[in-house]
Parts: structure tokens; sequence; C-alpha cells
């Protein structure tokens, strides 16, 4: 295994991510600036997307890393039958589901059984689509609708919190089943579908509309609703980077856009594939 994954099993990730998130929280002033100011620093921040375009407009670090777009600054595809793009990040892995198997990286896969923690579910979705969106630090970090839907139910699973990026991905095996995750469970026209927030190292927590923020807990938290969402609206948000998985059936048969390769940047609302006219 990689050496920065096996100093990840040394960590202590769980209350690592704990004090970053009791920091991030803080709106003591000088916790704040300090925090803001040198993480704008180290990642170039540009703000002039944001509807608060001073870094010392946010009262804690979290409001400044969960910042709000302006509006119309990322346009939701309006195509009837497009997938937007949930996140601003890079595409991490996309395709179809074979043999109830997603591509995790080049040569590495995982069970969509597994990731849903629901093997009925899972299985409904053989032969169906996925992609993977990765946020890095840098990135918008709110989850947006790739389709309209009604969400149906939440499902939080504790877990690990491995990092998620790249290198990771490809050495770490069952990554994405493995990490702290939320799955959102949605009625859309073509079937259930899903979208998966996936917790990481340094996550200091997620957030869903239906839910408000996630409180970790050792146990499996599942919730009932019945949210009516259209495409572009918000759905969730990290605190911290992380990453968002569409799993659509074999029902909506999505085709991908041809560009959307390993490592391909993404921004939220784009267009990134099309789905038959039901």
């Amino acid at each position: 295994m990689n050496l920065f994954c096996i100093l990840q099993n040394l960590v202590p990730q769980q209350a690592l991510s704990e004090l970053a998130g009791t920091l991030a929280k803080s709106d003591n002033p000088y916790v704040k600036k300090a925090l803001v100011h040198a993480f704008a620093k180290a990642y170039d921040i540009d703000l002039k997307e944001y509807k608060k375009d001073s870094l010392d407009d946010y009262v804690s670090f979290n409001e400044f890393f969960t910042r709000e777009l302006k509006p119309g600054a990322r346009p939701i595809n309006e195509m009837p039958n497009s997938i937007a793009c949930p996140a601003d990040g890079t595409v991490s892995q996309i395709g179809t589901i074979t043999h109830g198997q997603l591509i995790q990286a080049k040569g590495r896969e995982y069970d969509v059984s597994q990731l849903l923690a629901d093997y009925e579910l899972g299985q409904s979705f053989n032969d169906g689509s996925f992609a993977t969106i990765y946020l890095a630090p840098t990135n918008y970090h709110r989850v947006h609708m790739p389709f309209d839907g009604t969400l149906t139910a939440t499902r939080y699973l504790p877990g690990t919190l491995f990092s998620v990026n790249n290198t990771t991905a490809t050495n770490v095996p069952d990554l994405f089943a493995r990490n702290e995750r939320l799955v959102c469970e949605f009625d859309t026209q073509w079937g259930k579908s899903c979208v998966i927030l996936v917790g990481a190292m340094i996550v200091a927590g997620i957030e869903c509309v239906a839910t408000g923020a996630i409180k970790r807990t050792p146990y499996i938290q599942e919730r009932s609703h019945d949210l009516m969402l259209k495409k572009g609206d918000e759905l969730g948000r990290f605190y911290l980077g992380s990453t968002a998985i569409i799993v659509l059936p074999k029902s909506a048969q999505v085709a991908w856009s041809d560009e959307l390769t390993h490592g391909k940047t993404v921004k939220m609302g784009e267009c990134i594939g099309m789905r038959q006219p039901q």
C-alpha cells in the first residue's frame, strides 16, 4: 500500500476531523481570521464569483468554506433530458455499473450495494450508470441536484475518513463504500436514483437540506422524507472537501458526455450526460 495511505491508517481520523470541525465552526474573530486568510492564501482563493467577496465578511471558516455563489454564476443546463453536474470538481470515474460494480480507479472496483448499504436497492442499479465527482479544497462546496426528483430517504453511514484523492482511490480497496457517507434516495420519472455524499479525512461534516447538519454517530441513521427538488436545487454541502456520486438505473439510459474522462474539470450545473426521453 502507498505510504500516504498507510499513514492515514495510523492517524486518529475521527478525532482529527472533530478537531477540524470545532475550529471551523468557531466564530472567534482571531481563530476565524487566521483560518480563512491562511486557507485563502494557500489555495489562492478568488471570491469574484461569490456573494461575499471579502474574506473578512465571513463569520466562521465553515461559512467561508461553504460560501454562496452569486446568482447566475453557475447556469443550470435547461435541456429537459440532461443530467447536470452536481458540484464543481473533477471527474474521478464515470461509466456503467457492470455486475453490480462501480469503477473506483484503474484496476479497482467496488460494490454498489455496499456503497448504498442496501443489497436490494443496489441490485436494482445493475447495468445502470454512475458518475463520481471529486471536490478539491479550492472548489465550491455545495452539492446540487443533477435531475428532478423527490427525496424519499436519507441514510447516514458511519465509516472511516480516508482522503478521497486519486492516490487513495488507487490504493485503498472499497474506499467510497468504507468512508463515512450520506445516501440520498430519490423517486424520479425513470425510477429510483441516488446521490451519495462521501466524507473524507478532515471533512468536518456533511449537511443535507432535508436533515440539516448530520451529527456523527457510530450507528446508521435512516430518515424518511417527501421533498420535491428540481434540477439545480441545493441538496447538501461539505464542510471541507470530499466526493459526490450519482447512481442511476438502467431505465434512465444515460449517455455520458464523451469529454468526461478521468481528471476532467467540471462545473456545477453543466450538462454531463443525456438520458433517453421517457
